[in-house]
């Protein structure tokens, strides 16, 4: 059974980080890349970065450039969003998902439950 566990999420200031974790358990991890969506209140799911099975490939969403790094460590079978200068507007439900292939944009196949970022003062 594929699973996928989100952790990290809480409440952060403007201007600070947070580290958003995704342990994969139930597929062969280092086979198909990863993505990171989210949803903020009120709106629709927003793609926010993705990576390739080997991480040797990473892609961003035009406003997380420069602030969040996605990485992956495939002998534990995790994923990671580090996030630095949060704003307000990244308060959200942040999702790690399942790739169907080892490259990013074929669509995902399965999605974690979702960890909370709350961006406030």
């Amino acid at each position: 059974e594929v699973q996928l566990v989100e952790s990290g999420g809480g409440l952060v200031q403007p201007g600070g980080s947070l580290r958003l974790s995704c342990a994969a358990s139930g597929f062969t991890f280092d086979d198909y890349a990863m993505s990171w969506v989210r949803q903020a209140p009120g709106k629709g799911l927003e793609w926010v970065s993705a990576i390739s099975w080997n991480g040797g490939s990473t892609y961003y969403a035009e406003s997380m450039k420069g602030r969040f790094t996605i990485s992956r460590d495939n002998a534990k079978n995790t994923l990671y969003l580090h996030m630095n200068s949060l704003k307000s507007e990244d308060t959200a439900v942040y999702y790690c998902a399942k790739d169907r292939v080892g490259s990013p944009g074929r669509g995902y196949d399965y999605w974690g439950q979702g960890t909370q970022v709350t961006v406030s003062s």
